[in-house]
């Protein structure tokens, strides 16, 4: 036999042609603990239930329960396994739906429930050379320079635009709102601080999509990199009276807080000139009137040092 050739024994074997029901029995009784209501939850038998999970855990090469008295708990295999198994039916649900695609390696999100709409298309990083803010510039060079540290002094000059966020279990919450940000500029300092604490992904598209748009920041931060995204929304007025559409590129960077725990920062910029797919013409055209942030030439350190 050569080299590159495989016996029956060595070829991989396909999945199983339930995995997705197998992953999804196996998430709710993670979640549930509980063999009946997961049954329930499931409109399934104790006996397919029961079956799924042996699968699994057959195919994973170990128990995923222990069970003492009719009570489940997860096994050190099972903890390890929940977070894939709930990306599985994040990505899947997302994708049936036509929330989530693919163009050229980048991500594509977008969701429509009632009068809100949420656009979010991936875009090349180098883009931002390409760009007329001077503020999304400085902005990454800046964060380059402080090697994502917050409270470097490279970093001081545009900290006030930037929004900063913490991991908090399977989300991000923000707890810091620059005073400068366009965050800020919307919404007035006081709502934005009400704001701290509260997880990115409670938006009325649903779970899986919330899953979907941690994504990006458990991304930037695992690669420890950088990502521009072009978003269109609409947010609620302050007021509660209704909807305002707006639409602004993003640019997330991995960051550090002074005791090494994972950040990531990110800059929002107003722009009536972002270019994402399906985007109907006209909702561009109702957009509200943002003021871009006032970042003078003056105030780029590093602006004039990497043309020069």
């Amino acid at each position: 036999m050569s080299t590159i050739e495989q016996s029956e024994s060595e070829v991989e074997a396909p999945p199983p042609a339930l995995l997705f029901e197998m992953v999804r029995s196996f998430e709710t009784l993670a979640r549930t603990l509980n063999l009946s209501h997961a049954v329930k939850e499931l409109g399934s038998t104790r006996q397919t239930l029961r079956r799924h999970i042996a699968t699994l855990e057959a195919e994973l090469g170990g128990p995923l329960f222990t069970v003492d008295e009719r009570r489940y708990k997860l096994t050190e295999k099972g903890a390890a396994s929940l977070a894939g198994a709930k990306d599985i039916l994040a990505r899947g649900k997302t994708w049936l739906r036509g929330a989530s695609l693919a163009h050229g390696n980048l991500q594509f999100l977008k969701a429509h429930v009632g009068e809100w709409d949420f656009y979010q298309e991936q875009k090349p990083i180098g883009l931002i050379w390409e760009e007329t803010s001077l503020l999304l510039r400085e902005s990454f060079r800046a964060w380059a320079l402080s090697s994502g540290q917050i409270e470097s002094p490279n970093l001081a000059h545009v900290r006030p635009y930037l929004l900063v966020y913490r991991e908090s279990g399977a989300e991000w919450i923000c707890v810091e709102f620059g005073e400068r940000s366009a965050y800020v500029e919307w919404f007035g300092l006081d709502y934005a601080r009400s704001s701290i604490g509260r997880p990115i992904a409670t938006l009325p598209a649903g779970e899986e999509f919330g899953h979907m748009l941690n994504q990006a920041f458990f991304d930037v931060q695992a690669t420890q990199l950088a990502r521009l995204d072009h978003v269109f929304t609409r947010m609620p007025l302050p007021d509660g009276s209704g909807w305002q559409p707006m639409a602004y590129q993003r640019l997330m960077m991995a960051g550090f807080f002074p005791d090494g725990s994972p950040a990531v920062l990110t800059l929002v910029v107003p722009s009536r000139t972002v270019s994402i797919r399906d985007l109907e013409p006209e909702k561009l055209a109702g957009l509200a009137e943002l003021k871009a942030p006032d970042f003078g030439k003056n105030e780029a350190r590093f602006e004039e040092e990497t043309m020069t």
